[in-house]
């Protein structure tokens, strides 16, 4: 989707023509998700084959399971992408939804309508599949996109993008909304380029973020690290509330929302720890626990470090605390904003948890790793975001949306109801 000019040179052409892709039609912009959806299946095999180069090449370089596993591009992982894509083409156009409509004056009527961002900047990690939820939702939104993902998915990125280059070949809506990039130098480029693109998302690591915060005057959204906690309450069953930690922690642990903090309040941990380990030990989860859980379970004693880590595997702290007030303190001063979870039977202390903790993403009395934009029922995801400015949580068609206003008048002036001539009736319309 890249051609031989300067990057530079691309992202301006995009940046001209992306008005061919806000201003296409919702039959346009749907046939073109279902035709990179048949080409997926269609290219499959190629698509398998460039993962098993980057796996090959990932396995040679004793990369990290965690990043093995998220780069890893199967049947189901293609099932899901799939799906997805499906999700997204049901979704109801996301441009020119009327937000806001007002009668200012009898023949003056003012309308708050949703417009895409318009181009987007997107660096990512290891996951190929990331990819096909980024391409899905920038064409769905209007959006240009332009991607970069890991080093160690370069073989499978340029497949996947050649197979939706290929899927749209015959259509209006082609492949000049889109750009692959692959090298460090392309995103110092980008970071520069302010006056052509609209938003970066980035990723990646926090020393990365903060470097793209850092470098570029173009807005960033996203967040860096994951460091999400579960606070287990006085008053809860302990079996169940075991299996949501036992969930939370190994049902993908390199997530980015899967738990890496266990808070227990000091009521109950003597009774909860044995069965929560017991449930840990399923997966072989090592454990890091403070003075009190070293004295009921076997576990590394923990130091302060480890309330700070993000530790993207089988591996979890675990620390006591007096009650509620204590768990929040805590989630406050070592948490990343992303997603934080009670377990509880009172409620009461479940709203406490729900007004108080000032995350993206705050539940009760389930899984962490529901925080995720296919299961909020958004089809996919740029990603989640923990800033408060734009979009917040997990980034769907949704949150690349802009607005703009438009008014509709019949040659009214402002002198009029300057001197009082008219005046305003500012009347709310359905």
């Amino acid at each position: 989707m890249r051609e031989n000019n300067s990057l530079e040179d691309q992202i301006i052409k995009l940046k001209d023509n992306i008005v061919k892709l806000s201003s296409s039609s919702l039959e346009e912009r749907n046939n073109a998700l279902s035709l990179i959806k048949e080409g997926l299946i269609r290219d499959k095999n190629i698509i398998f084959a460039a993962n098993k180069k980057d796996l090959d090449a990932a396995k040679s370089c004793d990369i990290s399971n965690s990043i093995v596993s998220r780069l890893k591009f199967n049947e189901k992982k293609l099932e899901s992408s799939i799906l997805g894509l499906e999700m997204v083409e049901n979704q109801r156009d996301p441009i020119g939804d009327v937000l806001e409509k007002r009668e200012l004056d009898d023949n003056l009527i003012l309308e708050k309508v949703s417009y895409p961002l318009g181009v987007i900047a997107m660096i990512f990690e290891s996951r190929p599949d990331a990819l096909i939820q980024i391409v899905s939702l920038a064409l769905k939104s209007g959006n240009g996109i332009i991607l970069k993902g890991g080093k160690e998915a370069n073989n499978t990125n340029k497949a996947l993008m050649n197979s939706i280059s290929k899927s749209l070949e015959n259509t209006k809506l082609k492949s000049f909304w889109a750009i692959l990039i692959e090298s460090h130098s392309d995103v110092d480029t980008l970071l520069k380029m302010d006056g052509y693109i609209d938003l970066i998302i980035p990723r990646g690591s926090n020393s990365f973020v903060s470097y793209v915060m850092e470098n570029s005057n173009i807005p960033v959204m996203g967040h860096s690290d994951g460091i999400c906690s579960i606070y287990v309450d006085e008053v809860v069953d302990f079996d169940k509330a075991a299996k949501v930690c036992f969930d939370s922690k190994t049902q993908y642990p390199s997530a980015c929302n899967a738990v890496e903090t266990i808070l227990i309040n000091k009521k109950i941990y003597k009774e909860f720890l044995p069965i929560l380990k017991k449930e840990l030990d399923k997966k072989d989860v090592i454990i890091h626990g403070c003075d009190l859980v070293n004295d009921v379970i076997d576990c590394i004693k923990a130091n302060e470090s480890d309330w700070d880590s993000e530790y993207l595997d089988y591996e979890v702290a675990i620390k006591v605390v007096d009650d509620i007030e204590s768990a929040i303190s805590h989630i406050s001063k070592h948490g990343s904003k992303h997603t934080d979870a009670i377990l509880s039977k009172n409620e009461e202390n479940i709203l406490k948890f729900f007004n108080t903790v000032d995350s993206a993403d705050v539940f009760s009395n389930c899984s962490t790793r529901f925080a995720d934009g296919y299961r909020f029922g958004l089809g996919a995801e740029v990603g989640i975001s923990t800033s408060k400015l734009h979009a917040r949580g997990p980034v769907g068609v949704k949150g690349l949306m802009s607005t703009k206003y438009l008014l509709k008048g019949n040659n009214q002036i402002v002198e009029d109801y300057s001197t009082k001539k008219k005046t305003f009736k500012h009347v709310e319309l359905n």
